[in-house]
């Protein structure tokens, strides 16, 4: 029987009760009322880029093969043999024509067709129909500007209606220029002892952090102020669906203060403007995330990540710089670096943060502790629906409107898996 989350967060999503990062029995439901249902990110086009690529990622705890065949068609399958079950392929990335599984040799083609069985005739008498026993591929893949996502719901509504208003705010990290981005080095991948739900609302919604938490890296000049500062300018923009995004006044930086960035970013600054039309010159987003997992920063570093959930207290974090892929190889490689020093693993920034959410999960496992709500309650009754943004908006960047919708979304999918169950 499913927990029942109704009145776990509350009706203006201000309050949350902080079972929902300890649970296991909640973390198993999330895994399938979210997980299973939602478009989750994969992985980005120049990763697989040529025919025989592959990338090896997750959706959920669900392992997942992407892969471009010899005709160049993207696919999406579960990283699963059809014979018992071991992951087939075992690299992170990589071109092949074919994967074996290391258990009995069943092998696939990159289309996902099982093309090979050992013994086929002795084993199996000829009887195996391996036209059924292909790898399984997930219910829907899409892509939006470069960006592959895929879910298991055959009966979501489509990845463009998934992000609605959200798409166009990801359009101001990468699709600035023509050609969009491209990832510039390699990955990262660490393990930080928190519930998933901390690191994502943080990436789309906790600006109020800021100066606090990072004001070591702010003192030294690994950022520029106004991500820092309370301004006029700028706001917390909730597009729908649970995504989020903090945002600056326009014409204001929050690059990495680099010589090369700062002349590159002057440079192109009427091209950007011009494609993405007037709605960049209300606000400038310089952090997001999609939900449930997925974000994406320009804020100190370009990075985009995702956040793959290993229980209830623990996460598995993956990111990449990326850079426009018309910008010069010098600015490519000051935004890696960059990337490196603010929100590397061992990063200025990403310490801090991985210290507060660990602390915050540890503390709701506590019998007492975990019967304390969390706070969502700032900035209530100062946020309105604004008409040129498209969006809700906040009176001030210091408010938890964000953090108060991606709750909200987490209780409607959760209530509706536990209906569905029922």
């Amino acid at each position: 029987m499913a927990t029942d989350v109704r009145g776990m967060v509350s009706a203006d999503g201000g309050l949350v009760d902080r079972q929902i990062f300890s649970s296991e029995e909640i973390y198993r439901q999330e895994l399938e009322s979210i997980f299973a249902h939602c478009w989750l990110f994969l992985c980005h086009e120049s990763q697989v880029a040529q025919p025989g690529d592959f990338f090896s990622t997750y959706m959920g705890e669900d392992p997942v093969l992407v892969t471009r065949d010899g005709d160049g068609r993207v696919h999406a399958f579960l990283n699963v043999c059809r014979h018992r079950g071991n992951r087939v392929c075992r690299a992170d990335l990589g071109n092949a024509s074919a994967f074996v599984c290391a258990y009995h040799g069943w092998t696939y083609g990159n289309d996902g067709k099982l093309i090979a069985v050992p013994s086929l005739r002795e084993a199996y008498y000829d009887e195996l129909d391996t036209s059924k026993w292909g790898l399984v591929p997930v219910a829907q893949l899409d892509s939006y500007k470069g960006f592959y996502f895929a879910t298991f719901d055959a009966e979501a509504p489509p990845l463009v209606d998934y992000l609605g208003e959200m798409a166009w705010y990801l359009d101001t990290f990468v699709d600035r220029r023509e050609g969009g981005i491209e990832v510039v080095g390699g990955v990262h991948k660490w393990i930080i002892p928190c519930n998933w739900k901390f690191s994502a609302e943080n990436s789309g919604a906790d600006s109020y952090h800021v100066p606090w938490t990072h004001l070591s890296g702010v003192t030294a000049g690994f950022t520029r102020t106004p991500t820092a500062q309370k301004t006029a300018q700028g706001t917390m923009v909730s597009p729908g669906n649970g995504h989020g995004l903090l945002t600056i006044g326009p014409g204001r930086s929050a690059e990495p203060p680099v010589q090369a960035i700062d002349d590159y970013e002057q440079s192109i600054r009427d091209e950007v403007e011009a494609r993405l039309g007037p709605r960049s010159n209300l606000v400038q987003p310089i952090v997001c995330t999609v939900f449930p997992n997925f974000a994406v920063a320009r804020a100190s570093a370009r990075a985009f990540r995702v956040w793959h959930p290993r229980g209830p207290d623990k996460i598995e974090a993956w990111s990449w710089s990326y850079a426009d892929k018309a910008a010069p190889a010098e600015v490519k490689e000051a935004l890696r670096a960059s990337g490196l020093r603010g929100t590397g693993p061992s990063g200025a920034f990403e310490q801090d943060d991985m210290d507060n959410w660990q602390e915050c999960t540890l503390t709701s496992r506590g019998f007492m502790s975990k019967r304390v709500p969390v706070n969502n309650l700032m900035g209530l009754g100062h946020e309105r629906f604004d008409e040129e943004l498209m969006a809700g908006a906040s009176d001030s960047r210091y408010s938890e409107i964000n953090h108060r919708a991606f709750y909200n979304r987490w209780a409607e999918l959760m209530e509706r898996g536990r209906e569905n169950a029922g």
